[in-house]
């Protein structure tokens, strides 16, 4: 998979050379561009923003660097089926494990990270006549930009493509994996400061084991994410 961001601040993605993530990189399951936004401006101040028509507070990212940004990425002309251009934005769909699946499977992801009070909306109209766009939120709050909104999706989206993750069986009893909250874990020692490891996990009975594993994960569901659960 290729993924590249346009950003003004590209150094904020050198935290993906880390961990998992950089190791992924080092062996070409993963390839990842950061791309200064500012390097697609024409005037000798490297503007990127203006005031937005009708008024209101703050300041809008403007269109041009953004088109010429998307064309060097994509090239002059065509459709790109294969191709998802993700725009960070507090007003698109939320963010879930399904859609991390769901991209995972994608040659190719462009994150747009806008910053002010966001982009020209004529990029986003313009980018569905190069790629297949989608508008992405990780929360309901506000960011001051879309940088940290993309690494928490490139992390979530890389650690399942085949290989990154050294035991892919971990991916499967993972939180929201199965629509629940991960069961609590526990490992050596069996008591430390007075708490113990609840019994039936050194029981050694595995249908016991798998069966209170999943009552935690129902409890844990309703006692913090009843939504989950359709209550």
């Amino acid at each position: 998979m290729r993924i590249d961001a346009i950003t003004i601040f590209p150094d904020f993605f050198q935290a993906l050379d880390l961990s998992l993530l950089g190791k992924a990189r080092d062996k070409s399951l993963l390839e990842f561009h950061a791309h200064d936004l500012r390097d697609f401006t024409h005037d000798k101040h490297r503007t990127v923003d203006d005031s937005p028509y009708g008024g209101g507070a703050g300041m809008l990212m403007k269109p041009e660097p953004w088109g010429d940004a998307l064309d060097s990425l994509l090239g002059a002309e065509g459709f790109h089926d294969d191709t998802v251009v993700i725009f960070t934005s507090p007003a698109g769909e939320v963010f879930k494990q399904s859609m991390a699946h769901e991209l995972a499977d994608v040659k190719r992801i462009i994150f747009a990270c806008g910053r002010y009070e966001g982009i020209d909306q004529r990029v986003v109209e313009y980018a569905r006549t190069r790629a297949n766009v989608r508008m992405v939120s990780i929360g309901d709050y506000v960011l001051n930009g879309g940088e940290v909104a993309a690494i928490v999706m490139v992390e979530a989206i890389a650690r399942l493509i085949p290989g990154v993750i050294g035991n892919a069986e971990s991916l499967i009893e993972e939180s929201h994996t199965d629509g629940l909250l991960e069961y609590p874990s526990y490992t050596k020692p069996a008591s430390w400061r007075g708490l113990d490891v609840p019994e039936v996990l050194t029981s050694g009975n595995h249908a016991a084991i798998a069966k209170w594993r999943k009552d935690q994960q129902i409890e844990r569901t309703k006692a913090v994410r009843p939504d989950l659960l359709g209550e």
